[in-house]
């Protein structure tokens, strides 16, 4: 049975370190710090699971059409990987927000700020 390929979206600095528990779970980790790459990634390697960070559209730049910072990269997906679970952390202050992007595009799990290992764990070990 192939590895199951998990696309980290490390586009922030809060973004945790998680790389020891998917090399533990025997997961393919694809390691992304820029939005468009793993946009561009998705045409080559479809994952079994994205990992990123909510940011909310508070300015201009995502508010009048986004509503965050995964909204495109979330259009990616439904075109080139519809099977892909999402799982999105997001901050204490953000969470009331997610729900918003939730509605649009259904994600796998949410989980708030500070993320605990056994949580992701437990996720994960159900993909």
């Amino acid at each position: 049975m192939p590895k199951k390929v998990i696309f980290t979206l490390a586009d922030t600095p809060t973004h945790p370190n998680f790389t020891p528990l998917y090399q533990r779970l025997g997961l393919d980790e694809v390691k992304f710090t820029n939005m468009r790459k793993a946009m561009s990634s998705l045409k080559k390697q479809v994952p079994d699971a994205v990992v990123c960070e909510f940011v909310y559209g508070f300015s201009n730049n995502y508010a009048g059409v986004n509503i965050s910072n995964l909204d495109v990269m979330l259009f990616s997906l439904q075109k080139f990987a519809p099977s892909t679970k999402v799982i999105v952390m997001v901050s204490k202050s953000e969470q009331q927000y997610v729900g918003k992007l939730n509605n649009l595009f259904p994600l796998h799990a949410v989980l708030v700020q500070p993320v605990s290992t056994p949580t992701l764990e437990d996720i994960l070990t159900h993909l």
